[in-house]
């Protein structure tokens, strides 16, 4: 059998690793300078826990912005939990980076974007490709698109 490097799979823990060592910093030191995320994922995936009335609002996916307000940022090798403030109700969640689909630093132009694999894939896996986005015009369609889940 012919052995190969996977590295999609290896890009995809590397990212992963990224952001667990951002969110690290930012639990212990808290955000630097005009630095702010926006983390989209999958609502659907296995670990996610998140308040009902996010889970019907938000069946698929959602993003969240760590920003101005949030509190209890515990980071470990699985993903994250982290109470944020949704109209004036903080609302603790767990987000395992599994189900991360993207993470954005506008303040920076800096983004990754995980995708899945469509269904019907040959191979039948359930490993996901990772698009890095470096293009400062890439980042800025990609910052548009999640600028309207921003709270004003």
């Amino acid at each position: 059998m012919a052995r190969s490097i996977d590295y999609g799979n290896l890009m995809h823990r590397a990212m992963r690793g990224l952001i667990q060592s951002v969110l690290e910093d930012v639990a212990e030191n808290g955000l630097p300078g005009a630095h702010h995320f926006f983390i989209t994922f999958d609502t659907t995936h296995p670990g996610v826990v998140i308040a009902d009335w996010l889970k019907e609002r938000y069946p698929t996916e959602m993003t969240v912005v760590i920003q101005h307000w949030f509190e209890n940022l515990i980071v470990n090798d699985e993903g994250f939990s982290v109470t944020l403030n949704f109209g004036n109700n903080p609302e603790p969640m767990l987000i395992p980076f599994d189900a991360l689909r993207t993470f954005v630093d506008p303040s920076v132009e800096f983004g990754l974007r995980f995708e899945t694999q469509s269904e019907d894939d040959e191979d039948d896996e359930e490993e996901d490709d990772i698009e890095v986005e470096e293009e400062p015009e890439r980042h800025d369609a990609e910052i548009v698109s999640l600028d309207q889940f921003r709270k004003h």
